[in-house]
């Protein structure tokens, strides 16, 4: 089910902070997601539970105060499932991350979203604000996501499946197949 108007729904871990009160002076804010978010989040990213999540950033202005600088340090722990034996794995998370923000307009206006540049981190490459904000809660959350383990498996447990290319097996019980032109080279040698 869509959201009406086409709007996304609301983040799960939202804290917003103000581009404003960045520009007047440096910010830095900890901030813990409550049980509620925690479960919420936990479903959008597919893990059993999230026991915490917290995340002190700080945030700066940065080109004149035109752009903000975000950079965080979040740890949580959570439980992945297994994915040989589907047993929970608790897990501890610790991730820093950094980011750039700026007005859609000066975005737009460089042409960021057309022109890659290879030169430009992830982290100068800025995200744009809506309305003036920024979501410190949204930001942890995404960085929470990249900072997991894509194959969690429970201690000891080792997948055994495709040690081996399964086609390359096949290929090795076949029997050998005689040459087609061995009968000829048969020929080609009694005469």
């Amino acid at each position: 089910m869509s959201p009406a108007n086409g709007a996304l729904p609301a983040p799960e871990f939202s804290r917003i902070v103000t581009a404003d009160a960045v520009r007047r002076a440096d910010v830095t804010e900890t901030i813990e997601a409550t049980e509620t978010e925690r479960k919420a989040l936990a479903e959008r990213l597919e893990l059993e539970a999230i026991g915490s999540l917290t995340a002190t950033v700080k945030l700066r202005a940065v080109r004149g105060g035109q752009m903000i600088r975000v950079s965080g340090q979040l740890e949580a722990d959570v439980v992945q499932t297994c994915v040989v034996t589907l047993e929970p794995v608790p897990a501890h998370v610790s991730e820093s991350f950094d980011a750039l923000f700026a007005p859609p307009s000066m975005i737009e206006d460089q042409g960021l979203e057309i022109d890659f540049d290879p030169s430009l981190s992830d982290e100068d490459i800025p995200e744009p604000m809506e309305n003036n904000r920024i979501d410190i809660g949204e930001l942890t959350a995404q960085h929470l996501s990249l900072g997991l383990d894509p194959y969690p498996h429970a201690e000891g447990v080792e997948f055994e499946g495709y040690d081996e290319d399964p086609a390359e097996e096949e290929v090795a019980e076949e029997p050998e197949k005689p040459n087609p032109f061995a009968v000829l080279q048969q020929l080609k040698s009694r005469n």
